[in-house]
């Protein structure tokens, strides 16, 4: 038990040592007289009981809170990098919470099938939101993309080399009834 409580508390010192420049954590510590990693984790506590309990439907809003706030924090600092690994996990990310959107929308049973479904779709989107956990690459890259590849890249080169074609025609009709009147 002790080496339980010792971790917890060099995890504590050192989230404070980590935000230790955050004005904002730094002018509620000082109002509170409670240090900045107690509060952090009592108001985590507090977000994921209320997504837990989905009073009012409360979960959903915390949910889809959680799913869009953290991966655009971590989108902005992607796009200020030079790197494209970042690009990548974050594109992923972000087509699997479309992705997700879509289904619940038009599949409104699964929330109440699958029990405190807003609890497990926060942990599932922050895990796969952080960058450094390769969650939403691994997803990507072991389910989606070999179904596109599968399923929908012919289709989609198909259909996108048909359009190219359509235009083309297009353009060298109306070049050609141009040039027949101009003349």
């Amino acid at each position: 038990m002790s080496d339980f409580k010792s971790s917890f508390q060099s995890q504590f010192k050192q989230f404070d040592q980590q935000f230790a420049q955050n004005q904002f954590l730094g002018n509620l510590e000082t109002k509170t007289k409670i240090p900045r990693s107690y509060l952090i984790s009592s108001f985590t506590f507090v977000y994921l009981l209320l997504t837990f309990l989905n009073i009012g439907g409360i979960g959903q809003i915390l949910s889809n809170f959680a799913g869009f706030v953290l991966p655009t924090y971590f989108s902005i600092q992607a796009i200020k990098t030079t790197t494209k690994d970042d690009d990548m996990k974050l594109l992923s990310y972000w087509i699997i919470f479309g992705f997700l959107n879509v289904i619940e929308f038009w599949s409104g049973a699964i929330i109440y099938l699958i029990p405190f479904y807003w609890f497990l779709k926060v942990i599932f989107l922050v895990y796969i939101a952080i960058p450094s956990t390769g969650g939403a690459f691994m997803i990507w890259s072991k389910i989606i993309e070999p179904f596109y590849d599968k399923f929908l890249a012919s289709k989609a080169n198909k259909t996108a080399n048909n359009l190219k074609q359509s235009v083309e025609n297009a353009s060298s009709s109306i070049t050609s009834g141009i040039s027949r009147h101009s003349k």
